[in-house]
């Protein structure tokens, strides 16, 4: 059973929230969505699975979901969305939490644990990256090539704007996040039930937009002595799966998981396997 409600964590922000209830003896597990202009809503199958040993908690970002929107530009920034789940986790009660951030919420992820270290029990970093993305990372593969034509073409159309656009540059770009074919039309439906915004969108496309991965990712993490999982899809088209192991290998306390068969979406490609990966380590 999922409830649902609205928790403020500024004066001008309430987060919209999806939790499980407590189980017994267990530790909160926070989901933190990508996008970031999606909601969380495509991360809850497979995890809600999990349901009987953590207590499950899907925010919404700040300007996107049911959460607050509307904000002017510059306040849709990596350092604020942090700041609004480490309030999140306060007035949930303070107590340890174990992090899962996927995509675009990895990077907040990490910069939560380095945020507030005292309040993360352990980290999955998943479909996302520690280290930069090199340039030449992609080069020669054809067949990422035309599984992103579409998408790329989405985001030039002058014809699309606002959630419009967001929610077609997803479905268009669905190709190149599923890898296994078989998987595309279950993955299609659960995007039709995500709320779409396009509030990061605009300081993105304007250039303004800080970074999200925080400096000296590696150092900082490894400095923490965090027990970290790096979990990712052999196939995934926006961060590659060698900067998972790699990653791994300079971060002492993290260890890699790399699914084959599976894409940048690889709890859809691989829901059995991914879902094992994360159980094991949070056990």
């Amino acid at each position: 059973m999922v409830a649902e409600t609205f928790i403020r964590v500024s004066p001008a922000i309430e987060l919209f929230v999806a939790y499980t209830g407590e189980a017994a003896g267990s530790c909160p597990l926070l989901v933190v969505h990508g996008g970031p202009d999606w909601d969380h809503t495509y991360l809850r199958d497979p995890l809600m699975e999990l349901a009987d040993r953590h207590n499950l908690i899907f925010p919404d970002l700040r300007g996107c979901g049911r959460s607050t929107r509307g904000l002017p530009d510059d306040h849709y920034t990596p350092a604020a969305a942090t700041d609004d789940l480490v309030a999140l986790l306060d007035t949930l009660g303070g107590r340890p939490a174990d992090v899962l951030g996927f995509s675009y919420g990895g990077f907040l992820a990490q910069r939560l644990a380095l945020a507030a270290p005292g309040r993360v029990r352990r980290l999955v970093i998943a479909s996302s990256a520690v280290l930069p993305v090199p340039p030449d990372a992609y080069d020669g593969w054809a067949e990422r090539d035309r599984r992103r034509a579409a998408e790329a073409a989405i985001w030039s159309d002058p014809r699309l704007s606002g959630p419009d656009l967001t929610r077609a540059a997803a479905l268009a770009g669905a190709e190149a996040d599923v890898w296994r074919p078989e998987a595309l039309d279950a993955y299609r439906e659960r995007l039709s039930h995500v709320r779409f915004s396009a509030e990061w969108a605009r300081p993105w496309r304007a250039g303004t937009l800080p970074p999200a991965r925080p400096d000296r990712a590696p150092e900082r993490l490894a400095a923490l002595g965090l027990p970290i999982l790096l979990l990712h899809g052999r196939q995934d088209m926006t961060f590659p799966a060698a900067m998972a192991e790699e990653g791994a290998e300079l971060i002492p306390s993290a260890r890699a998981v790399v699914l084959d068969e599976a894409g940048h979406m690889t709890h859809v490609d691989q829901p059995d396997r991914w879902l094992a990966a994360v159980a094991a380590f949070l056990a």
